[in-house]
This record gives C-alpha cells, structure tokens and sequence, in this order.
C-alpha cells in the first residue's frame, strides 16, 4: 500500500485511520477557527472535541489496537484523550470543582502535548511525507499555543490558529487520501514528494 507507506493497514478488517485522522483534523480545524479569531468559542466546538475529536477517536485507537498497530493505537487513543481532557479543563471551573488553570500551568499542559507530539513526530520518518506534515505542523501548533499561555502573548494564539488550520486540513486531506485509496485500491492523490529518476551510467 504505497499511499500509506510506513504506516501500511496489514490486517483484513477495516482501517479505522482514515476515521481517527478526520476526527483530529475536523476538530483541530474547528478549534483554530476560534484561536484565529474567526468564531466566538461556542458550543459547536465543545460538542465536537468531546464526540469526533474525543470519543471517535479514542475508539479508533482501540481498533488499532486490535490491528496490532502501536502507532496508530498510541496516536488516536492520545489525541482523542487530549480533546477530552481540554473539554474538560474548560468545563470544570464551570461547574465549580477546580479553579481555572493559570497561563503558566495551561502552558504547560500544551507544552508537554509538544512533546509528545515530537516523539511521535519522530516516528513518522518512515511513513509517508504526508504523516510528517500533520505532526510536524501539530508539534509546531502545540509551542505556539503553549509559548502564547506562558507569555501571555495573545499574537502568537492567533499565528497559532491559522497554522492549527494547515494542521487541521493535512489530517483531513490524508484521511480522505486513506479511505478513497482503499475503496478503488490505489492511491487517488499523492501523499508524498516526488522521487527524483535516478540515472544510471551506461
């Protein structure tokens, strides 16, 4: 399965990929709409972080568990506990039982995605150009939510929200990759950078 090289759906049942990665990139585009400054926060985007970007995703992980796929597993069930985990924080001062996070400490909650999301980062390298993308963008998008909560810099939240929505449409576009390749069973649209021909002297 070239479109999905390094990251290939060995088993006979469906690959629940193409569902976890519009999950992420949906919410994430969602979400950064917001930190762009382009919606008011609203239920739209609570809704959607604790069903598709939380719970959808968090069981794709679990059928990639059952795949027998690590990455996968340890990415959408990660992701889809960070989507509840953010509903959460937001929700809890609501309700009265813990105080609002502080920008340090929110920071920090960002900050330490970063980090995880750069070791994942790390073992895309041997997936296609397309994976890089969306977690290299999403290491980017963590430091500068992160970076803005710590310094209290409201500019880098909004650079943050329009790079979270390149974040957000790579996921999608290799999601719709994914799932379109494994209908017509080839690669409908590239997910990787073209090859150079080698020449051979004669």
């Amino acid at each position: 399965m070239e479109w999905n090289r390094g990251m290939t759906h060995n088993s006979a049942k469906a690959d629940p990929a193409p569902l976890g990665l519009m999950g992420f990139g949906m919410t994430t585009v969602l979400l950064n709409l917001h930190n762009a400054h382009l919606v008011p926060m609203g239920g739209a985007i609570l809704a959607m972080g604790l069903v598709f970007g939380g719970a959808t995703q968090f069981v794709a992980g679990l059928l990639e568990y059952a795949n027998g796929n690590t990455f996968g597993m340890t990415a959408f069930m990660s992701y889809g506990a960070f989507w509840l985990s953010l509903v959460v924080l937001l929700f809890l001062p609501q309700w009265g039982l813990a105080p609002a996070s502080p920008p340090a400490l929110m920071g920090g909650y960002l900050l330490m995605w970063g980090l995880f999301t750069a070791i994942m980062t790390i073992g895309t390298l041997r997936a296609s150009r397309m994976h890089q993308v969306v977690f290299t963008s999403l290491t980017v998008l963590f430091v500068l939510l992160g970076a803005a909560e710590i310094l209290e810099q409201p500019v880098l939240t909004l650079v943050a929200g329009y790079e979270g929505m390149f974040c957000g449409f790579s996921a999608i576009y290799l999601a719709a990759v994914e799932l379109l390749a494994g209908q017509v069973g080839h690669a409908v649209a590239p997910v990787d950078a073209p090859t150079m021909p080698i020449e051979v002297p004669a």
